[in-house]
C-alpha cells in the first residue's frame, strides 16, 4: 500500500500539499501572527483515498473558479478527530465537534473553518464511483452527522478504523470495501437529511420497478423511457420516484450493470471473455464497459479479474 506524507510550517507549501493529496484550495491562516503547522498522511484503499490531516487554525475555500478549473471531482467525508470545525456547502453549515463528520463535494464551492488546532480524517472517492445524482448529493452535503450515538456512531467507528489503520487488501478487495463504505456513508447521511421517502403505493411501485430493472439489465435498450412504458407511468413520474431516493433512473441502471459485471469478474469459476460479460450486463461492447468500470472503480475489468485470481 502506497502511503504519502507531508508536513510544513509554511502556508504556501501547505497549499501545495493539500492540492497534491486532495484538490486545490484557497487557504488563509486564522491568525496571521501565530505560527502555522500542517501535516497530512494519505493511503489508497481501492479507489478510495484515506487521509489524516493536522492543521493550525485556518480557513479553506474551494471557490467556484477552482472547482470549474479541475477536471476531476470527488465526494469527500471529513471526520473531526480532535478540535472543532465548520463545513459550509450548498447553503448549509455543519458545526462539527470531535467525533462528528459530514459529506461534501469538490465539484461545487465549499469551505472549512478551523478555529484552532484540528485533527481531521478525510475519505475521498472519485465522484463517478458513487451513484448519487447532483440533486441527491446536494441534499446530503454539509449536514452534521453525530458520531456519538446511533447509526452515526457505528459508521463513524468504521471510518476512524479505516483511516487510522487501513487494511492490507488485494486491489480487488480494496475496490469492494471502498464501495461498501461509500454505501454506509451515503446511507447515514440520507437518514440525517430525512429525505422524502415514498410510502404506501409509491413505495410498492418503486420496489416493483427495481425488481423489473434488475431482470432486464442485459437489455441494451433499457433506459428511463423503457422502464416507464413497462410500468405504464410517465417518465416524469418515474424520475420523481427516483429523485426521492437521491438518484436517477439512468444512474440506477448503470450502477446495477456495473455491480453485475463486478460480481461476474470476481467469480473464480467464470471464464467468459470480458466482451461476453459486457453484453450480458447491457453494455454494447467491451470498450464501453471498460470505460465505465475504470471511471467507477479505478481499474480495468481485466485487471480487476486478475487481481481477484492471484497466480
Amino acid at each position: 500500500m502506497g502511503v504519502a506524507t507531508g508536513s510544513t510550517d509554511r502556508l504556501d507549501r501547505w497549499r501545495d500539499l493539500i492540492r497534491e493529496h486532495f484538490v486545490a484550495l484557497d487557504i488563509d491562516a486564522a491568525d496571521r501572527d501565530a505560527p502555522f503547522a500542517g501535516s497530512v498522511r494519505s493511503a489508497p484503499v481501492g479507489h478510495l483515498s484515506v487521509a489524516t490531516v493536522a492543521t493550525s487554525g485556518a480557513d479553506y475555500r474551494r471557490t467556484r473558479g477552482l472547482a470549474r478549473a479541475d477536471d476531476a471531482a470527488y465526494l469527500q467525508v471529513g471526520l473531526v478527530a480532535h478540535g472543532a470545525a465548520v463545513l459550509c456547502q450548498d447553503g448549509r453549515e455543519a458545526v462539527l465537534a470531535a467525533g462528528d463528520y459530514a459529506l461534501y463535494e469538490t465539484g461545487r464551492p465549499f469551505s472549512w473553518h478551523m478555529g484552532g488546532d484540528v485533527g481531521l480524517l478525510v475519505l475521498t472517492w472519485p465522484r463517478p464511483s458513487v451513484t448519487l445524482d447532483a440533486a441527491g448529493s446536494q441534499r446530503l452535503t454539509a449536514r452534521t452527522i453525530d458520531g456519538s450515538s446511533g447509526l452515526g456512531a457505528i459508521v463513524g467507528r468504521v471510518l476512524r478504523e479505516l483511516v487510522t489503520g487501513p487494511p492490507d487488501l488485494s486491489p480487488a478487495g480494496g475496490v469492494r470495501l471502498a464501495g461498501e463504505v461509500a454505501e454506509l456513508v451515503t446511507t447515514v447521511a440520507a437518514e440525517q437529511a430525512a429525505p422524502a421517502t415514498p410510502a404506501g403505493p409509491a413505495a410498492e411501485q418503486l420496489r416493483r420497478i427495481h425488481g423489473w430493472v434488475a431482470e432486464h439489465l442485459a437489455d441494451p435498450g433499457l433506459d428511463p423511457a423503457a422502464v416507464a412504458r413497462a410500468h405504464h407511468v410517465s417518465t416524469r413520474h418515474l424520475h420523481r420516484l427516483f429523485a426521492g431516493q437521491g438518484t436517477t433512473v439512468a444512474a440506477h441502471i448503470r450502477a446495477g450493470r456495473l455491480e453485475r459485471c463486478r460480481r461476474e469478474l470476481a467469480d473464480p469459476r467464470g471464464t467468459a471473455p470480458v466482451f461476453d460479460i459486457a453484453r450480458r450486463c447491457g453494455f454494447p461492447d467491451a470498450a464501453s464497459l471498460s470505460r465505465a468500470f475504470r471511471q467507477a472503480y479505478g481499474t480495468s475489468p481485466s485487471d480487476y479479474r486478475r487481481q481477484r485470481r492471484p497466480g
